[in-house]
């Protein structure tokens, strides 16, 4: 037996610190790599999770334990996890950790709550109230205390009496409990030749086990979410033990596919989102770490879990620029989901209809298994694409829809049928001007515009969350009704197709709407029950969604994602194109797709119209290879800020002095970005691009060791950025 104080453990806290602190482990107290711990730091107990354990000789003088906090110790595989992303990311260790754990409450087992059902027997004196908290407790079923009174609209008091006269049942349950286990037999829908063999190569993957890759490469309504729930059911009966986690780009997409796993495996999946409460969060993470949720279906923070051990890891529309986590942490959920399953031996599934060229490459080169869907399911067919030229019909003064737009969407109206309006810009307007004077309104410390918002009668900043009332009157000349909109967004729109068509419903589909989720999902029912004629939507109506009778998606601008120094810019117009026209016609009515723009030949719009995605992709890899930009190069972006511009000025200059010289890397800067002022903050870009083969994790962090920066001047380094604002 070791002798006391002769253990050490290595503890990890959930703070920006540099490493790993050590400790002495108090003699009878045992600990392992990822058990969960209080350790002094500093003046204080915190909490932390071993990293490492380890025989010490005794000379130094080192602090113990203060003891073990419980519960289940984050897997290996975690651990490995945040070390390798720490260095991918060049970020400290524990803000990666920070981005795993939950409150120490979801380590204790789960509480206990006391829940009421109706007893079946009539209660010795029944009172109008009494009859109510019955009512109620039949539409409940079991229910708590305060939900009932709620629903009856009587006092906790008139629950407690109800007990007692014998007219409900107190029971005792865990206020989280586990989830269902899900069916892997359970029966799904019958797949097509295409969809079947798609769905035996998946199978195959699962069953040889170890870290496998495929690339699920199928266009919009070709059923690839049948094809992978194949490969989710192989992984249940494969992997006794194994756990599936199924990334999705949108919390929108997440009720209507929860409705499809239930059906299809006799149990809704966990959830994990932004839109989820502290409790609901606490369970899922318990239950997860644990080992017990088998299905975990989230948005890009649900990589960041504590999997036990994930046997398969789904990312669907892989190439969805949402997976791209811009602040705080900044990370791509895609390429990190890849990594995840190498370190876990796992199987990962890309899947989307209009694949990113990293993902393509990949599968060019051999890593990926490369799996193609190329027709639609049943009777549907791909829409037809045409373009109108802004430039020899352009919309009405004031208006935004051209007369053929307006012509179709009649025709459509006229057969029943139902109407997309797609627009990338949330609100009424961009941008509000003063006729008088010229001011132009900005978000406060930044050089944002504000958007104006109509429906709410705010000007709102989308970058900072500033929002403000839309004042009466020019804040600089003080003229009156001298305010003007400039440009439209979806409200905008919106409202020119309600005066065009008086009889339609029109409706708008927006992060912005009013209710959050709950109001989202009713939204798309009512879409999917044909109760809406015309739907005005941003990029959050491209994704996913299956509107039996929508058949025509009108694009108001087709150019709008072209403009700025974005290298991906074309192909993500392309891939968004391509996911909104997609849109129509998925079920036996033929669809057609028309798209606005200025210009018709660009290459993106020219190929989405000839159907011609191959020739698109090639031009498009042979200007990135040309640039040697990503796929076929590195790039990382460095973005300075400080309280002053000549601050941030000498901090990006001594930035720049500092770069390494090394084989492959350039600097281009710095620079100053789109928005060279964002909260109060002065703001210097440097980008830097490397060769495939150099290690620009490594480059970059060597660079951030030799570099003196003040305090208070900040540095973020961002690895792969999407984001060039």
């Amino acid at each position: 037996m070791t002798d006391a104080l002769k253990i050490r453990a290595a503890v990890q806290f959930p703070m920006p610190l540099p490493e790993a602190f050590d400790y002495a482990v108090p003699d009878g107290m045992e600990v392992r790599p990822g058990d969960h711990v209080h350790a002094p730091l500093g003046p204080r107990s915190a909490r932390g999770v071993v990293w490492s354990v380890a025989h010490d000789d005794g000379s130094r003088n080192l602090k113990p334990l203060d003891g073990l906090i419980g519960g289940a110790p984050l897997a290996e595989g975690n651990l490995a996890f945040i070390d390798w992303a720490s260095k991918y990311l060049v970020q400290l260790p524990g803000n990666v950790l920070r981005a795993m754990l939950r409150g120490e409450d979801a380590l204790r087992p789960s509480p206990v709550e006391t829940v009421y059902r109706p007893s079946g027997e009539e209660p010795t004196r029944l009172t109008e109230a009494r009859q109510r908290v019955l009512d109620a407790a039949d539409l409940l079923g079991e229910a708590s205390a305060a939900d009932l009174a709620r629903e009856a609209g009587v006092s906790s008091g008139v629950v407690s009496g109800l007990v007692k006269a014998g007219g409900l049942v107190a029971e005792e349950r865990p206020a989280d409990p586990p989830f269902a286990d899900p069916d892997p037999e359970g029966e799904g829908l019958a797949l097509t030749e295409l969809q079947a063999d798609a769905a035996a190569t998946l199978r195959r993957l699962v069953r040889a086990g170890g870290f496998q890759s495929a690339l699920l490469d199928g266009v919009t309504g070709s059923g690839k979410t049948e094809v992978y729930f194949e490969a989710i059911a192989e992984a249940l009966r494969t992997h006794s033990d194994g756990q599936i986690l199924v990334l999705l780009p949108e919390i929108a997409l997440t009720q209507a596919i929860m409705a499809r796993f239930k059906e299809r495996f006799g149990a809704e999946p966990a959830e994990w989102h932004s839109g989820l409460n502290p409790k609901q969060r606490r369970r899922v993470w318990r239950e997860i770490n644990e080992g017990r949720a088998r299905i975990v279906v989230g948005a890009r923070s649900a990589l960041f879990l504590p999997f036990r051990k994930l046997s398969l890891v789904v990312v669907d529309e892989e190439h969805d620029p949402t997976y791209k986590q811009g602040e705080g942490l900044t990370y791509q959920a895609r390429d990190l989901a890849v990594a995840r399953a190498k370190i876990d031996g796992a199987t990962v599934i890309l899947a989307s209809a209009t694949p990113s060229l990293e993902s393509l490459a990949n599968a060019r080169a051999g890593r990926y298994v490369h799996i193609r869907l190329p027709a639609r399911i049943g009777a549907a067919v791909l829409p037809d694409i045409s373009t109108i030229d802004l430039r020899e019909t352009p919309a009405e003064a004031g208006r935004w829809l051209s007369p053929p737009m307006v012509e179709a969407m009649a025709e459509t109206f006229e057969r029943g049928e139902q109407t997309l309006l797609y627009l990338n810009r949330r609100g009424y307007a961009p941008l509000v001007l003063c006729r008088a004077c010229g001011h132009r309104f900005q978000s406060p410390d930044t050089d944002t515009p504000l958007v104006e918002h109509r429906y709410t009668g705010r000007l709102v900043c989308h970058l900072t969350g500033f929002s403000m009332p839309k004042p009466d009157t020019c804040p600089d000349c003080g003229a009156k009704d001298s305010l003007t909109s400039v440009g439209p967004g979806v409200e905008r729109v919106a409202e020119e197709a309600k005066a065009l068509f008086p009889q339609a419903v029109v409706e708008i589909f927006s992060s912005d709407i009013s209710g959050g989720g709950e109001a989202l999902r009713d939204l798309i029912a009512r879409m999917e029950r044909s109760e809406i004629d015309i739907l005005v939507g941003t990029q959050i109506a491209a994704k996913g969604h299956n509107f039996p009778n929508l058949t025509l998606v009108g694009v108001v601008d087709a150019d709008l994602g072209l403009a700025g120094g974005d290298p991906r810019a074309g192909e993500r117009t392309y891939q968004t194109l391509v996911q909104v026209a997609g849109r129509a016609g998925r079920a036996d009515r033929k669809g057609r797709a028309i798209l606005q723009t200025h210009d018709p030949d660009h290459d993106a719009i020219a190929a989405l119209v000839a159907g011609d995605r191959d020739r698109f992709l090639d031009v498009e890899s042979q200007a990135r290879e040309m640039l040697g930009l990503p796929p076929y190069g590195r790039l990382a972006s460095i973005v300075v800020s400080a309280e002053s511009e000549d601050k941030v000025i000498a901090a990006a200059a001594e930035l720049a002095r500092t770069a390494p010289r090394a084989d492959g890397v350039e600097i281009w800067g710095p620079a100053e970005p789109r928005y060279g002022v964002l909260r109060g903050r002065w703001r210097r870009r440097l980008l830097v691009r490397a060769d495939k083969s150099v290690d620009i994790s490594a480059y970059l962090a060597s660079w951030k060791a030799r570099v003196k920066i003040p305090a208070s001047v900040r540095v973020v380094m961002d690895v792969d950025p999407y984001s060039f604002v």
